[in-house]
């Protein structure tokens, strides 16, 4: 600590071009910080998907048609506990701009398989007990002030019913908190038997079963029997994990984890030309003065570590506040309602102070290099 002044006054000794590079420094660790978050959340939401539960779709496409036969025979795989059902309604509330997540299923089954929904039984009861009855997500009847009781029309770009319009009517008979599995979970469901019934084209037809598994140790054997049993159908299977289906669907839009990395690694091999230009003019700048200080007895490794130092410090404070910034960013209400209670996962802190001191040792080592190895009588005679 006793040479932390000179340092300090070594660091500061051209102001402008330090709180340049410091400010290039930040904003690289505060997109470092909010890219590798984005991407840590995503992978921790993942992390919580149930490893129990199966979703079997077309082998051809997530969104071609597979007949409800196949229901009763998934169910007596040996190791299924219970099966429900989506199918995609499409829906919207009043105009298209407004999107309501909407699907046909078995309430009560797919209770059963989503375990971690909190929902009253009566209103599990009045959902199969009411033909055109909706259930809700909370988030989604607080949004259009909806209440137990309303009768809401739902138009959809997909479905006729065969009155012949776009528009269904449903009574909502309950409401339900499905917090656990974050802001993408589908809301609105209506009853498949309703539903399949009242459209005029696509009747015997879903989309996902999703299965509830005993073991979720047979989790592949089951897969692989689901698979098995629909290899010579017209409509063949494909059953993955919930992870493994939503991995899949990101990947849709994009390998988020691959543009992350790269973006990353482009600011900091730019950060890294920056950083060293800056530590590079600094010594070039102290030619005499780092002579005066050999001079006074400094040893040529003490100078090195001098320059080293000051390189660390701009880069670890530069980078501690980029991380900082990114961290409070995350407690924005939009990324909370994406991910949850989430906040800057202390891995990407510490691999980003690790990144620092890399940045800093490769930046700083070749003029503190240059530094240890300074003539004295060279630099004091301006050679």
């Amino acid at each position: 600590m006793k040479y932390f002044s000179l340092v300090w006054a070594g660091l500061w000794r051209k102001k402008t071009r330090t709180v340049f590079t410091m400010i290039s420094i930040v904003i690289a660790f505060l997109l470092f910080g909010l890219l590798q978050g984005i991407n840590q959340g995503f992978n921790t939401a993942l992390a919580r998907l149930d490893v129990d539960r199966l979703y079997v779709s077309a082998r051809t496409g997530m969104t071609d048609g597979m007949p409800i036969s196949y229901l009763s025979r998934i169910r007596n795989v040996p190791g299924v506990r219970a099966v429900s059902m989506w199918a995609y309604f499409g829906g919207y509330y009043q105009e298209a701009r407004n999107p309501v997540p909407a699907f046909a299923t078995d309430a009560v089954e797919l209770m059963k398989v989503y375990k971690e929904i909190k929902i009253r039984p009566e209103y599990i009861e009045a959902m199969a007990k009411t033909r055109t009855g909706a259930l809700i997500g909370e988030p989604l009847a607080a949004k259009y002030g909806w209440k137990v009781g309303d009768r809401v029309p739902i138009g959809t770009s997909i479905w006729t019913n065969k009155a012949g319009s776009n528009t269904w009517e449903f009574d909502i008979v309950g409401t339900f908190d499905a917090q656990a599995y974050g802001a993408g979970f589908p809301s609105f469901y209506l009853n498949y038997s309703y539903f399949d019934e009242a459209r005029q084209f696509g009747t015997g037809e879903l989309h996902y079963y999703i299965v509830s598994l005993e073991d979720p140790k047979q989790a592949t054997r089951i897969s692989r029997e689901i698979d098995e049993m629909f290899a010579n159908s017209s409509v063949e299977t494909r059953t993955q994990t919930e992870s493994a289906l939503a991995q899949s669907q990101l990947k849709q839009f994009a390998d988020i984890n691959f543009i992350a990395n790269a973006i990353v690694g482009a600011v900091l091999f730019t950060l890294l030309f920056l950083t060293a230009n800056t530590m590079m003019q600094s010594v070039r700048e102290r030619t005499s003065e780092l002579a005066v200080l050999k001079t006074l007895g400094y040893s040529d490794t003490k100078v090195l570590l001098l320059v080293l130092t000051e390189s660390l410090l701009l880069c670890l404070f530069a980078a501690a506040l980029g991380i900082a910034l990114a961290a409070l960013v995350f407690e924005a209400p939009a990324l909370q309602k994406l991910f949850g209670n989430f906040s800057m996962p202390m891995f990407v802190a510490s691999m980003g102070a690790g990144i620092a001191v890399l940045v800093a040792f490769i930046s700083g080592f070749p003029p503190a290099w240059r530094a240890r190895q300074l003539n004295i009588v060279d630099a004091l005679a301006g050679r």
